[in-house]
């Protein structure tokens, strides 16, 4: 994701189940920041959440299971929502990581004792390793958000293959962890990626609550969109790279403790 609006909304019918997936590309101008490429996006058209019955967050081994088990199996539908019982939420980090941001981010997510995921992209992670095993290191999960931020829906299947592939190779060389996501740029899923993913392991990753910190609406309208939309379930989308991130740091500081004090706790997809 990245600074700057989104374009109009393009559907994918994916053949597999008829299931219809929705999602947004958008080409924006970067303002400033550190990081190598601007990116940006609107989410898609988001199902109803249904409150599953309490039980256990899983365990890193224990997804990474889950998810050899799906390669078996015809590709999902990609994961809007967790189901770790009321009032349990997830959070997840995009484009990073970011030598200025993710730091940051990092303190916020210690001072509150909050576990998050970090959708990284590979060669952000290539320029940055040391950032990148910092979040590994802290026990954050890393999710493969592909090479470059390329939208999957405008490539030929090899180099789609490639961008999923190159980044899992990147992630695991420099933080010793082989991601079991994948979270597609701009929530673009086509049928041949859904195939994909399921052969290469990794669980199709997507987003419920999106407050567009990527556009830089100011803190307020961050925080209140994600007041107002976060229910039982949700993941909600934020961003450590791409961009000026300095609205979504200081967002999170307050988001964090009052999500905390309305009772919601943080998982893990």
């Amino acid at each position: 994701m990245g600074d700057g609006g989104g374009v109009p909304r393009r559907v994918v019918l994916a053949a597999l189940g008829g299931v219809l997936i929705t999602g947004a590309a958008a080409a924006v101008a970067m303002a400033g920041g550190p990081d190598p490429a601007p990116f940006g996006g609107a989410p898609p058209s988001r199902p109803v959440p249904q409150e599953a019955a309490p039980r256990r967050a899983r365990a890193p081994r224990q997804r990474a299971s889950m998810a050899s088990r799906q390669s078996a199996k015809a590709p999902a539908t990609p994961v809007y929502y967790v189901h770790d019982g009321r009032k349990t939420v997830a959070l997840t980090i995009d484009d990073g990581p970011s030598p200025l941001y993710t730091p940051q981010i990092l303190r916020v997510l210690e001072q509150h004792r909050v576990t998050a995921a970090f959708s990284m992209v590979g060669r952000n992670v290539a320029r940055y390793p040391g950032i990148a095993r910092e979040v590994a290191a802290a026990g954050h999960l890393i999710v493969n958000h592909t090479w470059s931020h390329a939208d999957l829906a405008f490539l030929p299947e090899a180099a789609m293959r490639d961008e999923v592939t190159r980044a899992t190779a990147e992630i695991h060389a420099v933080t010793g962890w082989r991601p079991t996501l994948f979270r597609a740029p701009y929530g673009a899923w086509s049928p041949e990626l859904l195939s994909y993913c399921a052969g290469q392991g990794l669980t199709p990753l997507d987003w419920s609550v999106d407050p567009r910190d990527w556009a830089r609406p100011g803190v307020t309208a961050i925080v209140q969109d994600i007041l107002r939309s976060t229910r039982t379930g949700s993941i909600i989308l934020e961003h450590d790279g791409g961009g000026d991130r300095s609205q979504t740091v200081e967002a999170l500081k307050i988001v964090l403790p009052r999500l905390q004090g309305e009772g919601f706790q943080f998982g893990l997809p």
